[in-house]
């Protein structure tokens, strides 16, 4: 006798019987069919040409390594998850999926599936950084940057922010603050040579060229997190203790090294010392320099 099929597949029927939590999965497995249906019929292919990525994008570096990976999985499979597109005068801006762009191109394909939707500029940079947070395919820098767009251009708050892309306010407070180190510190992070958490711990140091400088130390030690945090803190001691040392009337001593240097044409250093002692250090940088200092002091008159 044949069993009667009821939509799970006719050994699966025959052992579980109906029951009202088994309808609510057949009612949301129909519902999650119906949306890849939808979805299969707005998926159409362009000309891989016709294609172009978004400047305006938060990811900014690819893994070249990873591509050429991808590129062979997409000769032997195609491209599985279509390109979400918006059209533009002449051609279609990529709005997620430009690391499939790439490898696809790579792997030689003229066409490629694609989804096109009209988006705002908003929707479009919070679209490209959801994607990529949650392929983790941002660096800390990226992210941070696509964060602060969100907030300056498009006047988003915080905890908007954080629950658009899943995260806690805090994480996109810290996540922000990294955007305050060095240039030439940032690009380290950029290019994997500090951790988050290192540069992170970098952030209490105010100057950049000493931040700039731990952070050279930092790579070329191998420093960890707890030993760049010790550093940092004996960094910022030892300059707290040297401004204490520092005369109450320091910026009197600023003011004349400031006029020396304009009146002499190179850099000029007071030490200050106890009972208004203290030494002058005049720096030249070549002989000629030297000899136009001695004409310079052999020309005042008293």
């Amino acid at each position: 006798m044949a069993v009667k099929k009821t939509g799970l597949g006719k050994g699966l029927d025959s052992l579980i019987p109906a029951s009202p939590v088994r309808k609510k999965v057949e009612k949301e497995n129909a519902g999650l069919q119906q949306i890849k249906t939808a979805v299969k019929k707005e998926e159409i292919k362009l000309r891989i040409t016709e294609v172009e990525p978004n400047r305006d994008q938060p990811r900014k570096k690819f893994d070249e390594d990873a591509l050429l990976e991808l590129a062979e999985s997409i000769k032997q499979y195609g491209v599985i998850q279509p390109l979400l597109v918006q059209k533009k005068d002449d051609y279609y801006q990529i709005i997620a999926g430009e690391r499939r762009w790439r490898a696809a191109k790579l792997a030689g394909l003229k066409e490629i599936p694609v989804i096109i939707k009209e988006l705002s500029d908003q929707e479009i940079v919070e679209v490209s950084l959801i994607e990529n947070i949650q392929r983790e395919n941002l660096n800390p820098i990226e992210e941070a940057q696509a964060f602060k767009r969100l907030l300056t251009e498009f006047n988003l708050k915080q905890d908007e922010i954080a629950a658009r892309v899943s995260k806690s306010r805090t994480a996109i407070t810290n996540s922000i603050r990294l955007l305050k180190l060095d240039e030439r510190v940032q690009e380290m992070v950029i290019d994997d040579m500090l951790s988050t958490g290192h540069a992170r711990a970098l952030l209490a140091i105010e100057d950049k060229e000493l931040q700039y400088k731990a952070a050279i130390q930092i790579f070329d030690e191998k420093m960890s997190v707890r030993e760049v945090e010790r550093l940092v803190k004996a960094m910022t001691t030892e300059k707290v203790e040297k401004q204490k040392k520092e005369p109450e009337n320091h910026f009197v001593y600023e003011d004349i090294e400031e006029k020396m240097k304009s009146l002499l044409g190179t850099k000029v250093v007071i030490n200050h010392k106890a009972n208004n002692k203290g030494r002058i250090e005049i720096e030249y940088y070549s002989n000629e320099e030297l000899e136009r200092l001695l004409d310079l002091f052999q020309s005042i008159r008293v």
